[in-house]
C-alpha cells in the first residue's frame, strides 16, 4: 500500500493573527459612534448626515455639511468669504494656530455666512463650525453675523443662524465679548423692520454666544442632546455649592424649563425650516 500523497501539506486558507501583529486600516475609513461605540464606515455615517443609525447620536457637521445637508443644489451663494482674522493684541502663536485652522477645514474663519434657497424658499444664513478655533466668537464671526443681519434687512429675507461655539475668543479679549452687544443689537435692527429669524443651537453652544445672538431668535431650537450653557458645570457647582441634575444644560433640560421651543433631529430639520419659512413668508405668526 503506497501512502504517498495522503498526507501533503494541505493549502493554507485563512491566517489567524498573533497578539503582537496588526490589522492596517486605512486612516478615516471608520468612526466610533460616541453614544454607543459601535464602528461604522464614515461613508455610511456621513450617508446619514453624521447622525448614528443605532442610538441617534448627533455627531458635529462642519459649516459645509450642514449647508449640503439643507440647501438646494447649487443655490446657496457666500457672503464675506475673504474676510479674515488679525492679532490686534498681539498675542502670542494666534495668527500661526488661526492659520492651522484655515488649512484645516478650508474656512477663513468659524462662520460661514450667505443666502439660499431652503426647499425653495429663499433665506440668509449663518453657520459656525466648531472645527475652527472650537467656533469661538472672534471680531471676524461677530463682524460676518452682523453683515448677514443686515443684507437680510435691506433684501427682506428671513435669518437662520445654526451655532456651535466654545464661547469668547480669549486671544482677541474685550474686542470678543464687544460682538455679544454688536450681534444682538443688528438683531434688534432686523426684527424692528419685520424681520424673522430661526436660530439652532448645535453641540455645543456656550459662554458669550449662548448669551447673545443664539438665544434671541423669534424660534430657538436645538439638536438632541447637545450642550448648551454659559460657564462650565464644575464652576456652576462651586459657586452654588450644590450638585447640578445629570442632564443640566443640555436641549431636554432646556426644553423642559422653557428656553427653547422644539429639539429637532437633524433628519427633520431641512422639512420644518422650509415650512416655517413659507408660512411666515405668507404672514403667519408664530403660534
Amino acid at each position: 500500500m503506497q501512502l504517498k500523497g495522503i498526507f501533503t501539506k494541505r493549502k493554507k486558507y485563512a491566517t489567524i493573527p498573533s497578539e503582537n501583529s496588526k490589522i492596517d486600516v486605512p486612516q478615516g475609513l471608520m468612526k466610533k459612534c460616541e453614544g454607543c461605540n459601535k464602528i461604522y464606515y464614515r461613508k455610511e455615517l456621513i450617508k446619514a448626515l453624521n447622525v448614528c443609525p443605532n442610538c441617534g447620536h448627533h455627531h458635529p457637521l462642519t459649516a459645509w455639511e450642514r449647508i449640503d445637508s439643507l440647501f438646494d443644489a447649487d443655490t446657496f451663494e457666500e457672503w464675506d468669504k475673504e474676510m479674515t482674522s488679525s492679532n490686534p493684541l498681539k498675542f502670542p502663536d494666534y495668527e500661526e494656530k488661526v492659520d492651522k485652522d484655515r488649512k484645516k477645514t478650508g474656512l477663513n474663519e468659524g462662520i460661514v455666512t450667505g443666502k439660499g434657497l431652503i426647499n425653495g424658499q429663499p433665506t440668509a444664513f449663518a453657520v459656525m463650525d466648531s472645527h475652527f478655533r472650537m467656533g469661538s466668537m472672534g471680531s471676524v464671526v461677530g463682524e460676518k453675523i452682523a453683515n448677514a443681519l443686515e443684507n437680510a434687512r435691506k433684501s427682506s429675507l428671513p435669518f437662520i443662524i445654526f451655532t456651535a461655539s466654545g464661547g469668547a475668543r480669549m486671544q482677541e479679549g474685550v474686542l470678543s465679548l464687544m460682538q455679544m452687544a454688536k450681534t444682538s443689537i443688528a438683531i434688534k435692527r432686523f426684527s424692528d423692520e419685520g424681520g424673522f429669524m430661526i436660530s439652532v443651537m448645535t453641540h455645543p453652544t456656550t459662554g458669550g454666544v449662548s448669551a447673545s445672538f443664539a438665544s434671541l431668535g423669534d424660534y430657538n431650537f436645538a439638536e438632541p442632546k447637545a450642550l448648551i450653557g454659559f460657564a462650565g458645570r464644575r464652576i456652576i457647582e462651586q459657586t452654588i455649592r450644590e450638585k447640578l441634575p445629570d442632564d443640566f444644560q443640555t436641549s431636554e433640560f432646556l426644553l423642559k424649563h422653557g428656553q427653547l421651543d422644539k429639539i429637532v433631529h437633524r433628519h427633520e430639520m431641512k422639512d420644518l425650516l422650509s415650512t416655517l419659512l413659507e408660512m411666515h413668508q405668507k404672514g403667519g405668526s408664530k403660534s
